[in-house]
């Protein structure tokens, strides 16, 4: 891919990227046996899977609908992503599907015993899978791709053992990444 023209990331190295002199980007990310094309230039793109088909046995699935647990969905303007798939499957796959419904339905029991870190994550999760699993995130197309860092600390803020706590997000282009 390097002769084609891509220029493999430093820091993820399955990760190939080419610029055109015409301002347009078209990546490929490779997982063992699968490739995600993306870009903004579609004659490149076309230009790749010819390629790629010269080089090996491949099959065009289309647009990208699941991906290593992550379900994509899009239309013109948003791109949806979740791992609801992915979570039911692994909460069915070990047995604990019936025990989520369980625990969920009997949460409120805890709600009077004293609130520890632990025991608010393990009901933030509970919540989150009984209430909607498919939640996800949100990519809407925005006419800017300005980068937005916003940051919060609480200085010994916790009450049994004073210790400090940061949250952080960044968003790029009006969209959460982290």
């Amino acid at each position: 891919m390097l002769k084609y023209g891509f220029k493999q990331s430093q820091a993820d190295h399955t990760l190939f990227v080419k610029h055109s002199s015409h301002g347009k980007t078209t990546a490929f990310i490779v997982y063992i046996d699968d490739i995600v094309l993306i870009g903004d230039n579609v004659e490149e793109i076309s230009c790749l899977k010819e390629y790629l088909a010269k080089e090996f046995e491949i099959k065009d699935l289309g647009y990208l609908k699941y991906f290593l647990g992550i379900e994509v969905a899009r239309s013109k303007d948003v791109i949806f992503i979740c791992q609801r798939k992915y979570v039911l499957d692994l909460l069915k796959e070990t047995g604990m599907l019936a025990e989520v419904a369980i625990a969920v339905s009997t949460v409120s029991q805890f709600m009077h015993a004293p609130r520890t870190s632990h025991l608010e994550a393990v009901m933030r999760i509970l919540r989150y899978l009984k209430s909607s699993p498919e939640k996800g995130l949100y990519f809407s197309k925005h006419s800017h791709l300005s980068v937005e860092a916003f940051t919060d600390a609480d200085w010994a803020g916790l009450v049994t053992d004073r210790r400090s706590t940061s949250e952080y997000c960044t968003f790029v282009g009006g969209n959460l990444v982290t």
